[in-house]
């Protein structure tokens, strides 16, 4: 008694099946969670303890908060444009000193004493000037040439510098292309030959840019390639400054030590404001020098001493590669500060910046904005700001959803990059539900989902014309883009709205079936590739979630996925060589249950040979971890789907004469109402059963007796269903026998039916059909045996009966739920049974009087 007691109480407060549509649609979090008996199927409710391994897959979004600025500590880049703010307050204070000396001198000295200056004051004056007017210029080019120098040492695109300093061999071509330029149509087969030749050696020698029709900057052959290197020009104007400050303040400092501005005589009215003006113009022109100075100490302090973009650098985790990104970030948001407002650059942050690069046509401005982005999108202390950033902008959506079709080997970090981002954006609901009504975007994804190794047979100067081509290069990642594909529709799938998307995508479903494929030698491999598997595990969390779709979508969905000829095929291969990868078997089983819903689907599965055997075989074997116990309750619910209301099933699962094993496993613990349920709809079919048949279900029916009567919730639901089918089988003196066998009086049962019915006196969505199978029971009680109906009714069990016709719901109405969409109906209404009940209670009532 305390054994059933304690097995029915456990199995009752745990979930039940439920067909995918709430509960299976989420994977399992931890494949190893011990999961206890399964219910049979129910409608989602809350209060409900949900299985371990099914949490809630679409929990209601949550309210959407604000994302609190961030400090700086969070976002290392505001160090940069700081220090762009205090540089620019300095260069605008020396160009205004500048200015104001420059309009000085031109005005009042050279325009009104040009004449009476004495001779060394005219020449100071004027090589102060010329050498003003060249800082200046040198100034407003220099951030330009520095941008310039932070792509001719970055690894993007083809580096042609590199290529000369190499050999040369390479020197000679590049002049003649320089020189030679020749039309790109005309030399397209000579471009196509060279690049087949060079697939080979594309991931050592670096990503390649494609062909384009407009110069790059580090291709104009007009000076010495040396000298136009942008790194060397940046640094000749850099010097260039800095030698025209100290010589300014050298020659200002002598005018200004020496006072030796020229006599004045006596009398001359022209001269007399002439050294107030000549101090005044060396003082704006030292002060102006030391200014600029003092902001070239301050920038060498801070870039060459403090290493301060090394270190946003390293607080950025850009990696080696990250310095040449943080320096443009550095050069744009000063340039701002300068060109406009000095707090135009405060502005600025890394996710803007890199999305900005995006829009640009320059690969390698590509390269380091997808670089950024991911980075900041990927790590957990700065992903929050940047999704929402990103989620808030279509056009930067559009431009990651366009990148997902870049195929050519050179753009293989940019697209994958981009999938990787999507893959963390389409995490918020918000964010997918957008991404998936982009137009051509589930086309993008599925383009991800490739694994052609590139056309066959076609001419290389055809492959030349299409960028989108994915060569025959074993070096691409495809697994990657396979694995990232699924994961991104994996978090799509959670919202009904986007599976119908998938759905109506041509040729996606394939797709997602075909990789369930996997071959027996590389399941009984232990050795196999994580990659391999990892595919196979998403591709059928990805199908079981489409499966387990609500409403009309998942209708239509469950009846394309069965269309696909190798969707069972496949599955029944996890199942029969996939013992030492469990997780796989549980996902294969859970996708059977989610299909086998729809009509006529139970008899196709069951139909394909071996499913059925693979999955007895599974539920029969001995668990020896928490997995595998997780893999045979799954494969009891499948089992339980496939058999309800299914003759040609039930007959092939009696022709496999497993009922003693089932009735064995009526006392295993976490097995007990899958098996229960198993035999009920069994038993429902069988018409004309073999001797060995009913024999077998006749040695069920002391175990039931003894969980009816002691055991609680959903394992004794279950346990009075299969009740009312074994009696059925039996005889009133075979019956008797079991209840003597069993230690359990008639009159003892009936009072635990009356207590059931007073426990419930509405409809409980736990146990949902326990009123029913109580009915069923009492019928067959008083069917053939007057006094037990002399017992029910002695205790009021007509007006138990009346409560029931008053609070009875569509709940009671169905053996299986789609979310809060009832499947297979019973065949008899709880209405008629309870009827049928009263008519016995009446029965004998008017034989008594």
């Amino acid at each position: 008694m305390d054994r059933w007691s304690s097995m029915g109480k456990e199995a009752g407060e745990d979930g039940s099946v439920r067909v995918s549509i709430s509960d299976i649609r989420q994977p399992s979090k931890s494949s190893g969670s011990s999961n206890t008996a399964l219910a049979p199927f129910e409608p989602p409710h809350s209060g409900i303890e949900k299985r371990d391994s099914y949490k809630s897959a679409s929990p209601l979004p949550s309210p959407v908060t604000p994302v609190p600025p961030f400090s700086s500590d969070r976002a290392p880049e505001k160090k940069l444009t700081l220090f762009a703010l205090r540089l620019a307050v300095l260069e605008k204070a020396a160009s205004g000193l500048g200015t104001l000396g420059f309009i000085w001198a031109t005005v009042v000295l050279l325009g009104g004493f040009a004449i009476t200056l004495d001779k060394t004051d005219f020449w100071f004056i004027t090589i102060i000037l010329l050498i003003e007017s060249t800082r200046i210029y040198s100034r407003s080019h220099e951030l330009e040439w520095q941008h310039q120098a932070t792509w001719s040492i970055t690894d993007v695109g083809i580096n042609s510098f590199r290529a000369i300093r190499s050999s040369s061999r390479s020197l000679l071509s590049t002049v003649k292309t320089a020189f030679k330029c020749r039309p790109i149509a005309s030399c397209k087969s000579k471009e196509a030959t060279e690049l087949k030749k060079h697939r080979s050696s594309h991931h050592q020698s670096g990503p390649q840019r494609m062909p384009t029709r407009i110069w790059a900057s580090s291709d104009v052959p007009f000076l010495p390639n040396w000298f136009f290197l942008s790194r060397n020009v940046s640094k000749l104007l850099y010097w260039l400054q800095l030698l025209s400050a100290a010589a300014c303040m050298v020659l200002s400092l002598m005018k200004l030590i020496k006072h030796n501005y020229g006599s004045i005589e006596k009398g001359d009215t022209d001269k007399r404001n002439r050294n107030a003006a000549l101090y005044i113009f060396y003082s704006l022109a030292l002060a102006e020098a030391l200014l600029f100075l003092m902001e070239k100490a301050y920038w060498e302090w801070k870039i060459n001493f403090c290493k301060l973009l090394e270190k946003v650098a390293e607080e950025c985790e850009f990696g080696s590669s990250g310095l040449i990104s943080v320096r443009r970030f550095f050069y744009d948001s000063f340039s701002r500060c300068l060109s406009g407002s000095i707090f135009d650059g405060l502005n600025m942050d890394m996710v803007s910046f890199s999305t900005e690069l995006l829009r640009s046509d320059s690969p390698s401005e590509q390269l380091i904005g997808i670089r950024i982005l991911r980075q900041f999108a990927t790590k957990e202390s700065f992903s929050s700001y940047t999704l929402q950033k990103i989620g808030t902008s279509i056009a930067v959506i559009d431009r990651l959803v366009e990148m997902l079709n870049w195929k050519a080997p050179q753009q293989e970090e940019i697209r994958k990059s981009s999938a990787e981002i999507m893959s963390k954006l389409v995490g918020k609901k918000q964010n997918s539900i957008r991404i998936a009504w982009i137009p051509g975007a589930m086309e993008s994804i599925s383009s991800l989902l490739q694994t052609n190794r590139g056309p066959s047979g076609r001419a290389a100067a055809d492959e030349i014309e299409e960028e989108t081509i994915i060569f025959d290069n074993e070096h691409y990642g495809f697994w990657n883009f396979i694995e990232l594909g699924l994961l991104i529709l994996q978090k799509l799938a959670r919202d009904p709205d986007n599976c119908a998307k998938m759905g109506n995508t041509r040729g996606l479903l394939p797709k997602i079936v075909d990789f369930t494929h996997i071959e027996e030698r590389v399941l009984k491999d232990p050795n196999a590739t994580d990659s391999k598997i990892l595919t196979i595990k998403r591709s059928l969390k990805l199908l079981k979630m489409l499966a387990g779709t609500t409403g009309a979508t998942g209708k239509q969905l469950r009846k394309d996925i069965l269309e696909i000829i190798s969707t069972i095929s496949n599955i029944r291969g996890i199942l029969r060589h996939g013992e030492g990868h469990p997780v796989l078997q549980r996902l294969g089983i859970d996708v059977l249950t989610s299909l086998a819903t729809e009509e006529n689907a139970a008899e196709r599965i069951g139909g394909t040979g071996g499913v059925l055997k693979e999955l007895l075989n599974i539920f029969f074997k001995a668990a020896t971890s928490p997995e595998q116990e997780c893999v045979r309750a799954a494969a009891g619910e499948a089992l339980v789907m496939l058999a309800l209301d299914s003759e040609t099933n039930c007959s092939r699962i009696l022709k496999l004469q497993v009922l003693p094993q089932l009735v064995e496993a009526l006392e295993i613990r976490d097995l007990g109402i899958s098996a229960a349920r198993i035999l009920r709809n069994l038993c429902a079919c069988i018409k004309d059963g073999s001797s060995d048949q009913l024999k077998d279900i006749r040695a069920a029916a002391p175990i039931v007796l003894k969980a009816i009567v002691s055991a609680e919730n959903k394992l004794q639901e279950v346990m009075m269903g299969l009740a009312s089918q074994v009696f059925r089988f039996m005889t009133v003196q075979e019956s008797r026998h079991v209840f003597e066998q069993a230690g359990i009086g008639e009159l003892e049962l009936a009072e635990t039916l009356v207590h059931i019915l007073r426990k419930y006196p509405e409809p409980h969505i736990k146990v949902p059909r326990i009123r029913r199978f109580t009915v069923e029971l009492a019928i067959w009680m008083m069917k053939d045996d007057a006094a037990n109906a002399r017992h029910l009714r002695s205790m009021e069990f007509e007006r138990d009966l009346e409560g029931i016709l008053e609070t009875t719901s569509e709940i009671e109405c169905f053996n299986a739920f789609s979310g809060t969409v009832g499947l297979n109906r019973h065949r008899t209404t709880i209405h008629s049974l309870v009827e049928t009940a009263m008519r016995h209670l009446q029965k004998e009532d008017e034989q008594g009087s």
